[in-house]
């Protein structure tokens, strides 16, 4: 625990960035990787938690609802993962401090010490994904009515609809890639997390768009293995982007919480407390 003392009027609006370069994304998966192992146990009855409530809410969607339903559930599935992986970024910091790892401790760190922003996060989390469903269901009227549709009524539509969804997805994207690890890591507020997310994103735009594509692949592969392959790809994906937020933000200037695993220093060498 700290004993400095912070006046929250002076703090500053938004953590600063470091500049990435492209193998960045691929270092944070090495990284997630190795933390997987080294909480094997604990990462895997995560993912298999994950998988398992993940492939419940898709048959529901199926059976009581449509093939588009069931569609949105995976959009959304993606839309909201990272809110998922919030135990994961406590067991990475668990180890970081020479911890031994422990879901229990790493849940109640990353749950019920910061709910109250968790809960706001995933408030506007919420907004988007319902203002990107509505905006999906108004595409459908470029859906060719003909009952032989040409190629390029086709093309109009999926173009369309792809394009609305990549918005609503880089939006998402920009604003929780770093702000929830921030919210574990340091005591700031969801707004200062969220534009210290959009901020950090937008600096290093080519790395970012690298680390995004390598999330939607896995979450797709993972989710077309009959959600098997969550069990392994979520908890890597959670791991390692705690690792990217500690080499691309640098939090310093914002305290410690009082309690809890982020409340003493990271045991390691390499500049990130």
């Amino acid at each position: 625990m700290t004993t400095e003392t912070y006046d929250p009027d002076k703090m500053p609006f938004v953590a600063p960035c470091r500049t990435l370069d492209a193998g960045a994304p691929f270092r944070w998966l090495a990284m997630g990787f190795a933390d997987f192992r080294r909480a094997l146990p604990q990462s895997i009855g995560y993912g298999l938690f994950m998988a398992t409530t993940s492939a419940l809410l898709s048959w529901l969607a199926w059976t009581y609802g449509s093939i588009w339903f069931l569609l949105a559930m995976v959009g959304g599935f993606i839309f909201l993962a990272p809110l998922t992986c919030i135990g994961l970024y406590a067991l990475s910091a668990q180890l970081e401090r020479g911890q031994p790892p422990s879901l229990r401790r790493a849940l109640r760190a990353g749950l019920r010490r910061h709910i109250g922003n968790e809960l706001t996060f995933a408030l506007v989390l919420l907004v988007i994904f319902l203002v990107w469903a509505r905006a999906g269901a108004a595409v459908s009227i470029f859906f060719p009515v003909e009952a032989n549709p040409s190629l390029r009524d086709l093309a109009t539509y999926l173009g369309i609809g792809t394009a609305v969804g990549a918005v609503f997805a880089g939006i998402t994207f920009s604003a929780s890639a770093f702000s929830l690890p921030m919210l574990l890591h340091r005591k700031v507020d969801a707004i200062t997390g969220v534009v210290t997310s959009i901020n950090a994103v937008l600096r290093n735009k080519f790395p970012m768009a690298i680390w995004l594509a390598i999330v939607v692949v896995g979450l797709l592969v993972g989710v077309a293995t009959a959600f098997i392959g969550l069990v392994v790809i979520l908890p890597v994906i959670g791991h390692a982007a705690w690792h990217g937020y500690l080499e691309t933000i640098d939090a310093s200037a914002f305290p410690r919480h009082e309690s809890g695993v982020t409340a003493v220093p990271r045991r390691r060498a390499d500049g990130h407390a």
